[in-house]
């Protein structure tokens, strides 16, 4: 108990503007999980239907992006789909590039309507039951707007999860992040960093635009705490409205996650560099 704390205050203190530093942090390369060809490492997992059945082909490449499409849909019907990639992480940095297109599919929610999301320490996709809409997760929330008033993007919803925030666990679905709203069909960059239990921050096109701490299941019944999420699965969705993906990309941090000095050191260096969506 007392390293977990230990460990805790220190990436505490060297993610709020400790002076500890570590001038030797090496420079960790992008590994690409879409590899822009096709998509091998990926499984998807469609409501109502079986772990890699791509049900009317909802997730495919083409034109080097991956596209989530319902050209072969009737209606929608409440076949929430996600695309989950073969191994889970903890320690990590990931980002994603996409846009929304086209129109939503007919019989979409309205809340759906350029809708879709990057799952983090989700369950593992063989875990899911045949009917459930989402699996248990932290969702990055990507959204586009309306062409009318704001509409913030890299939100975060949490299905059967919830996560703390200045001391308070934080239980409604959905929190907004402090972003711009972005019209149209432009790209947009969102990232991000997620340090196993203690600590996510989102971003996008290079900057903060919010952080949590404590992700955690849903408590037990008469509980206030859940368990913690120290890993889990990585997933693309599918809510209904047509998605491009140009670029799905990670850093994993995992051999810093007992040197906080030095993750602090390698996290400063990546961030140091605003990425922004190129059009």
């Amino acid at each position: 108990m007392f390293r977990n704390l230990l460990f805790l205050g220190l990436i505490f203190l060297v993610f709020t503007g400790s002076t500890v530093k570590d001038t030797t942090a090496a420079d960790p390369k992008w590994e690409q999980l879409f590899n822009g060809k096709n998509l091998n490492g990926w499984h998807p997992k469609i409501r109502y239907h079986d772990l890699d059945d791509n049900f009317n082909n909802t997730f495919r490449v083409e034109n080097g992006l991956l596209e989530v499409r319902y050209d072969q849909y009737d209606k929608f019907n409440e076949t929430y789909g996600h695309l989950f990639y073969k191994k889970p992480y903890s320690y990590y940095l990931i980002a994603v590039e996409y846009r929304f297109v086209g129109d939503q599919c007919k019989g979409g929610p309205g809340w759906a309507f350029r809708n879709n999301g990057i799952m983090i320490h989700g369950q593992a996709p063989e875990t899911m039951k045949k009917d459930q809409d989402f699996p248990n997760s932290m969702e990055v929330q990507l959204l586009g707007g309306t062409g009318k008033g704001n509409r913030s993007t890299a939100n975060l919803c949490t299905p059967g999860t919830q996560f703390e925030r200045d001391g308070k666990i934080i239980t409604q679905h959905c929190t907004d992040s402090k972003s711009q709203t972005y019209n149209g069909d432009q790209w947009v960059r969102v990232e991000a960093l997620v340090l196993a239990d203690s600590l996510v921050i989102h971003y996008v096109n290079g900057e903060e635009v919010m952080r949590y701490e404590k992700p955690q299941h849903d408590p037990a019944k008469g509980e206030k705490e859940g368990e913690f999420l120290k890993s889990g699965s990585i997933s693309i969705q599918a809510e209904s409205h047509p998605t491009d993906f140009r670029k799905i990309e990670i850093i994993d941090l995992e051999k810093y996650a007992k040197n906080p000095a030095k993750l602090k050191a390698v996290v400063d260096k990546l961030m140091s560099t605003k990425r922004v969506a190129a059009q």
